[in-house]
């Protein structure tokens, strides 16, 4: 069957803890990423430098209310047991939740785009956005040519992202026309990386939460 969502919720728990088979160890904080302006309420994930501008996004086919809406990202700080600790913590981005509701998702269903079929997927596997660039992004289907440049590696969001410095590495670019994006760097880099929606005991979608497959979910410790 296909790839099932983990507990998610557990993700977005600051200290939660877990490891890896080698020893590497992990424990979540969250960072704000910022507010995301959805005037269409058609939401798009993607890599920002790969397909900014480029005439290819396609929103997924569930929307949702117009709105601002914000951003949080789980934060995994990694360390090795015995090795030297340097300046600045290893940190990487286990995941990214753009928030609709304020209410738990007791469901999970893959984020899909038109023509996706969930039922067509084999064992373990998913749909989700390609990343060539180290860095992923939410943003409004009409905020697709808000961000000229992007592609010739100048604008708005190369000069957000390089604000970043030794902090969390999430930034909010400000695009043209009142547009802006919520981008953050993609776990361990490149890949291609599921989106799913919560829904909360309405039935109700509360929240599009991006894995960056950081977090092994079945080594995450008790709470």
């Amino acid at each position: 069957m296909p790839m099932t969502a983990p507990d998610y919720a557990r993700y977005f728990a600051p200290g939660t803890a877990f490891s890896y088979e080698d020893g590497l160890t992990g424990t979540i904080s969250l960072a704000e990423v910022g507010e995301l302006a959805l005037p269409t309420g058609r939401v798009v994930a993607c890599d920002p430098f790969v397909h900014l501008g480029s005439g290819g996004i396609e929103p997924f086919t569930t929307a949702v209310a117009p709105g601002r809406y914000p951003v949080e990202a789980a934060v995994a700080t990694l360390v090795r047991p015995g090795a030297e600790t340097g300046p600045h913590p290893h940190t990487r981005i286990a995941a990214v939740r753009l928030v609709l509701k304020d209410t738990p998702a007791v469901s999970w269903e893959l984020a899909l785009l038109p023509g996706q079929d969930a039922a067509e997927l084999g064992d373990d596997e998913f749909f989700g956005y390609g990343v060539d660039a180290g860095t992923g992004c939410f943003c409004d289907a009409s905020a697709e040519h808000a961000f000229p440049g992007t592609e010739d590696e100048e604008g708005a969001v190369w000069a957000a992202m390089e604000t970043i410095g030794h902090g969390p590495a999430v930034f909010m670019a400000q695009g043209e026309d009142g547009h802006n994006l919520a981008g953050f760097t993609s776990g361990w880099g490149d890949g291609c990386y599921p989106t799913w929606i919560g829904r909360d005991e309405a039935g109700e979608a509360s929240c599009f939460v991006t894995d960056f497959l950081i977090v092994p979910a079945d080594r995450i410790e008790p709470s």
